[in-house]
């Protein structure tokens, strides 16, 4: 067996960042920049009124000042002449500051009779306008490689880039095995269980920025297996779920070597998730999980996440753990890292009860894994543990 972080770092010797493809900005949020993203031009483009009021001399501006208002101006049409002594222009916000003018004085502190304005009491200190450039310069970037968000995307759109260049999306081909498996929504047979790690697995790759494809269920055959992973062939990355262990219906690695797996190791020191393999299969990446429902998903978040994420030219780590305070004591745990299901209380972190493998309702409850080091010494409650959160 070998540690989780040397199978992390076998895995990310598997995989590469693929090539890049080109999107509108309306696809943008979620891919992974590629290139970096160039301002094209200053914002804001001009030096822009923050208020409502009326554009003046920095100068002039005191109680009493009276000014003769002049024009105005609004975003969209800016005011074409320049302020002089003793002339105001009405502004608006967003509206490009006039020549002439270093000074927006808000209407509330301003009294107006026609076309003159008298400035009252109470005068605030301004300037209320925005910098030309205030935003972001010609040249400014968004640097690459990033996991773009929402306000990435607004950002781009200003720098006035209509297509991002992004990593493409990893193919991924799922594979669930075994003759006891049934698809959902249909009746199993008596000695047969619905299909689910498939699903989680979609599920979790989808949302790290993969495109996962469920392939049809490989029964307990070498020649089921051959078929799945014929249909695999032109996927990024090869997941198959259970046959991986030793049993005599555990076919996975034994038909994979057949046609030519060049396997990088087998088993991890690890729970759930010990009888974890990985190669490469005719060029491509393959990473067999456990059968177990939970450990197959916990496999998915420590092992598919990070290595999908190098993929997409991110960088090829571990998922970051964070600190928690233990609510209940724990024993201590055995040779292997234990990534415990849990929930974060008001009392710290709690590991549920029952950590079994193949309870998926437990899964769903937990919204952290307590990662348990290899012979951790038993912990009193109180004491700061890692956890990953999930």
């Amino acid at each position: 067996m070998i540690s989780v972080e040397a199978a992390l770092s076998g895995l990310f010797g598997l995989v590469s960042p693929l090539g890049t493809e080109q999107v509108a900005l309306t696809r943008a949020n979620g891919r992974v920049l590629a290139e970096d993203v160039i301002a094209r031009r200053d914002q804001p483009p001009f030096a822009g009124s923050a208020m409502d009021g009326y554009a003046v001399i920095a100068a002039e501006a005191r109680p009493g000042a009276r000014f003769r208002v002049i024009g105005e101006s609004a975003a969209g049409a800016r005011f074409a002449g320049r302020v002089s002594p003793g002339e105001a222009v009405r502004i608006f916000t967003g509206a490009p500051v006039p020549e002439g003018a270093d000074r927006v004085v808000i209407q509330e502190d301003v009294e107006a009779a026609g076309d003159m304005i008298t400035l009252t009491e109470g005068l605030d200190e301004g300037p209320h306008i925005r910098p030309a450039g205030g935003d972001f310069r010609i040249g400014d970037r968004i640097a690459a490689p990033r996991r773009l968000t929402p306000a990435d995307v607004a950002l781009a759109a200003s720098m006035n880039h209509p297509v991002l260049t992004v990593t493409r999306r990893p193919a991924v081909a799922l594979i669930s095995t075994g003759d006891e498996l049934v698809m959902p929504g249909e009746t199993p047979g008596p000695d047969q269980i619905v299909a689910s790690n498939t699903f989680g697995l979609k599920a979790l790759l989808d949302a790290e920025g993969a495109e996962a494809r469920i392939l049809p269920a490989a029964r307990d055959t070498e020649a089921s297996l051959r078929m799945a992973f014929e249909l695999a062939g032109s996927a990024d990355l090869i997941v198959t779920i259970g046959g991986a262990s030793v049993g005599d219906h555990d076919l996975v690695g034994k038909v994979a070597a057949d046609l030519g797996l060049d396997r990088a190791f087998w088993k991890v020191a690890m729970r759930p998730g010990k009888p974890l393999m990985a190669g490469k299969l005719g060029g491509v990446p393959m990473i067999g999980l456990p059968g177990n429902p939970v450990s197959a998903m916990v496999c998915g978040h420590v092992f598919l996440r990070p290595v999908i994420r190098a993929m997409l030219g991110l960088p090829a780590r571990a998922l970051e753990t964070a600190s928690a305070r233990l609510a209940a004591p724990l024993a201590a745990n055995g040779p292997r890292t234990h990534y415990m299901r849990a929930e974060m209380t008001p009392e710290g972190i709690r590991p549920f009860s029952s950590q079994d493998s193949a309870l998926l309702s437990v899964l769903s409850r937990a919204d952290t894994f307590l990662v348990r080091p290899p012979d951790a010494p038993a912990a009193a409650a109180g004491e700061t543990v890692a956890c990953l959160h999930i």
